[in-house]
Parts: structure tokens; sequence; C-alpha cells
């Protein structure tokens, strides 16, 4: 009977799928030489038969032992051989196959590349990511084989970047340029150190390939200085909306009463022990709620800054209103007397307030610019803030007579605003809304009695830069000052762009001593 010429081919090819790994590579696999495993480690890779992985993650897994000669896989009381996977008789005296950390993370990048070729594109594209700092020349063909087969839009890319690593050892010129053209478009620190070598004459012989490599790394350094600087713009936009939070209240408080409260930053460690105490309240009675402590210490922050701040307002400063070098010194005081409390019931140390599981990691926009969670959050809980401010300064009765003491204090008075009271509301409001700028400063620096000392002279710059009352130019200083402190920190360090940001604000307010929006009206105080 004659076999169809199609139907053998099917056969062979179905047998050589299934064909056993070459015992002598599987038997290297425990050569005494660290340098020979890992030569066996690579020509299985490259193989890419099905059976690879499960030998290399059972060596991984410390089950490759060698007996007689034979490489076998003994999990428990089961005995296999390595090679053909058949199962064999559990010898006396097999001898587990050493793995030292060289070998593990050979192994580790290996399995991650054999994954590739896995069904399921989620554990692909996490092999993909995995492997982006593993590329090793030998595996050159195995990402060939899958960047052919891979359709994953998310996938491709990553294995293309892989694949051109792969090649840039290859020995032929052409591959090389290939290789190196694919990775001009990367991002990435580590592609700029893999090309740099190829820069020097000395390691690349081909002109082509070496100034495509020059090409490539200065485009792959303007990607980089231009990640660094949206970062760092990122980064003060978050600095800008811990300003803003604080710098509401304090123009809030010296808009309408004209004090200089030097406690106002100690508002804002209260805001961030108040975190810190829910964080604690959850953890001992609702342990599966933990994520949501922070929601629930908003409210919680903002009516205990809220309630020191009437009781400084109430016992120290309603008696010193007019009286401004007095104020300065009493409400200097009163933030010694904050911090000490603040040691005496939390310790000197800093206490830890961990993000909720839904603030962490972040969004990925560029290889080198990562968007964390917590500070795109901050930012939008500064604009909500802001926001309710607006509303209650603009549409509220109680907004309209802050408004109206700010402009004229006597005028308000004579036409029945009780001027006293609106000047505790004030106060607590103002307050209140430093303690949320606490709970958003708890969530991206250390919480500690000494935290609220580092962002009083800003807060006051914000206010001076604005204008005094004005909610428009608070944003405005704040987001500016946020954004230029940390451009200027990325280029000059820390001390200098706080002398430079100073010297300029100096400047502004000698040109515009009323802030960028003055404050309008027939009289101001």
């Amino acid at each position: 009977m004659k076999i169809p010429l199609t139907a053998l081919l099917l056969c062979l090819g179905s047998l050589s799928t299934h064909a056993a790994l070459d015992p002598a590579q599987v038997r290297q696999l425990a050569a005494e030489d660290s340098t020979d495993k890992v030569a066996a480690i690579r020509l299985i890779v490259q193989a890419a038969d099905p059976e690879a992985e499960r030998v290399l993650g059972a060596m991984a897994d410390g089950q490759l032992y060698l007996a007689a000669d034979k490489a076998l896989i003994i999990d428990g009381d089961h005995a296999r051989d390595a090679a053909t996977g058949k199962a064999v008789k559990l010898p006396a005296d097999a001898e587990a196959v050493t793995v030292n950390n060289r070998i593990r993370g050979e192994l580790a990048g290996s399995l991650a590349a054999l994954k590739l070729l896995d069904a399921n594109p989620e554990v692909r594209l996490a092999s993909a990511r995995t492997l982006q700092n593993a590329i090793s020349p030998d595996m050159a063909p195995l990402l060939a084989k899958a960047l052919a087969q891979e359709s994953d839009a998310r996938i491709k890319p990553l294995l293309v970047s892989a694949h051109a690593q792969a090649n840039l050892a290859d020995p032929a010129p052409a591959a090389r340029l290939t290789a190196v053209q694919a990775l001009a478009d990367a991002g990435s620190p580590g592609i700029k150190a893999l090309l740099l070598p190829l820069t020097d004459k000395a390691n690349e012989p081909d002109d082509k390939v070496r100034y495509a490599a020059i090409e490539a790394v200065k485009a792959i350094e303007r990607r980089l200085a231009l990640s660094e600087t949206l970062a760092s713009m990122f980064t003060g936009l978050s600095l800008g909306s811990i300003l803003l939070l604080a710098a509401l209240g304090l123009a809030i408080t010296y808009g309408v009463m004209g004090v200089i409260n030097m406690a106002h930053g100690e508002l804002l460690m209260v805001g961030a022990y108040s975190a810190y105490g829910m964080q604690s309240l959850f953890r001992a009675y609702f342990p599966e709620a933990i994520a949501w402590y922070l929601p629930a210490a908003i409210p919680v922050a903002f009516f205990a800054a809220a309630l020191v701040g009437v009781l400084m307002e109430r016992t120290v400063i309603r008696w010193l209103y007019g009286r401004t070098l007095e104020t300065l010194l009493a409400t200097w005081g009163i933030s010694l007397v904050l911090i000490q409390s603040a040691r005496v019931l939390f310790g000197a140390q800093n206490v830890e307030v961990a993000n909720p599981s839904w603030m962490s990691g972040g969004i990925e926009l560029m290889p080198n610019l990562l968007l964390p969670w917590n500070r795109i959050i901050i930012i939008g809980f500064a604009l909500f803030v802001l926001f309710l401010v607006w509303v209650l300064m603009n549409k509220t009765r109680l907004g309209m007579f802050v408004r109206a003491v700010t402009q004229n204090r006597p005028m308000a008075s004579c036409v029945g605003v009780h001027t006293a009271r609106i000047d505790t509301l004030a106060f607590a409001l103002g307050a209140g809304i430093a303690g949320l700028g606490g709970v958003a400063l708890s969530q991206i620096s250390n919480v500690g009695p000494d935290m609220g000392q580092g962002y009083i002279v800003d807060s006051f710059m914000v206010v001076v830069v604005g204008g005094v009352g004005q909610l428009a130019g608070a944003v405005w200083a704040a987001l500016g000052l946020g954004i230029f402190s940390k451009l200027l920190e990325g280029w000059a360090g820390a001390v200098i762009a706080k002398i430079c940001i100073l010297v300029a604000i100096i400047v502004f307010i000698q040109k515009r001593p009323q802030g960028i929006f003055a404050l309008k009206g027939r009289f101001v105080e």
C-alpha cells in the first residue's frame, strides 16, 4: 500500500516536534565547570525544544541529578530521564547538580526566553520584559523564531529590541548594522550602554556600523534628556500641588487677618499624623480594608487641623491682631510647642505611612519616564480641593463675608459682618486645608515632627508672589515655584536652585509688590 507523501511529511514533522533533547547536551548540564554548564544551557535554548523548559526548570529548582553518567530529574520518589522524559528506577547514588549564582542567573534568562513561545500572551509579555536586561548573543535564533511568530502589538517591539541586542555581536557587519539601526529608536540607558562600545574603532572595525552607533547614541541621549526634563517637571508639578494646598490656607488667614502664622507648617504635620493614626487604626481593627485608610484620613485630618487652628486663634492670635511682630513670635512659639507635642506622642523618629495598593505603580510614558500613581492622585486631589475652595469663596455666604473682610474690614463690620467670627472660621478653614496638604505630603515624604519646617517659607513665597487673598495667584505661584525649583535642582543642585528662586522672587517683588494678581477694591488694608 502506498503512503501519500503529504502524510509521510506530517508524520516526520510530528516526530521531530516531540523528539527528545540531545543526551550529550543534557549530560553537560552536570559538568564540573560553570562555563561548560552555561554553554550547555545556551545550546539547549538555541534548539527551542518544547522539552527544554522542563529540563532547565528542574535544574533551577534543584531537581536535576547525575547518576551513572546520566542526567535525571528526581522529584520526591519519582525519577525520569532528563533527556527523554521516560520514567526510570530511582537510583541510590544520585548526586545533585550544583547551581551557583552565575548558573542561576543564566537559567532565569533562558527560562524567560523559552517562555516567549508560550501560548498565553501575558506570559510572553512578562518574559519579553524580563529579557530586556538579560540578552545574550546565543539567544538570537530563539528570539528570531519568537519574533516571526509574534502578532501581539505589546510584545513585538520588545522582541525587536531583544533580537537587535542579541545581534550586536553577530560576525556579519550587515547584521550588526541592522541591529544598531533597530536600537536607535530606544530611549533606555541600558541600550545606550550597549551601543557605546561600538562607537570605538577598537571594538567596531566596520565604519558604517560605528557611525550608525554614534548617531544612535546621540538620539538616545536626546530622548533621555527629554524624559529627565519631563520627569523633573512632573515632580515639580506634584511639589507645586503640595505647596498649593499649604498656601491656600495661608492665603486665606493672611489675607483675612494679616497674621504671619509661623506654625502653619505644623498644621501640615497634624494632617500627616492624622493619616498615620488612621493607618494604625485600620491595621488594628479593619485589616481587610487597609487599602482605604487614606480616604478615611481626609476628613479626620481636615477637622483635626481645623481644631488646632481654632485653638490657636481663640487662645493666642485673637489678642495680637494688628501687632505683626508679636504675632510672628507667638506663632513661632506655637510651632515649637506642636513639634515637641508630636515628639512626645509619636516619638522623635519618622513614622511610616504606606501608600495604599491602588496608589502603587505608575504610568510608563517613556523607557526612562514613569509617572507614579501617588503623585498623579496628589495632583488631582489638589485640583479638587482648589475647586471646593473656589466654590466656597465665590458661591457661598461665608465666602462673601471672607472676601469682604479681606478687602475692607471696617466697612464689612459696619454693614453687619461679625468679623471676629469670620476670623475664627477663616483660620479654621485655612488650617483644615493645610491638614489636607499634610495627608497628601504623607504619601511622598517622611512623616516626622519637623516635616512642616521645610514648607513654611515656600508657602509664604507662594502667597506673596501670587497676591494676598488671590486663589488664581496662589495656583500660578505654587505650580511655577514647584516646577522651576525641580528644573533648577537638576541643573545646579538643590542649594543653588533655592538661592536662584529666592533671588528671582526678591527681584519680582521689587518690580510688582502686589503679586501676580493684585487685590481689587476701593480700600485695601
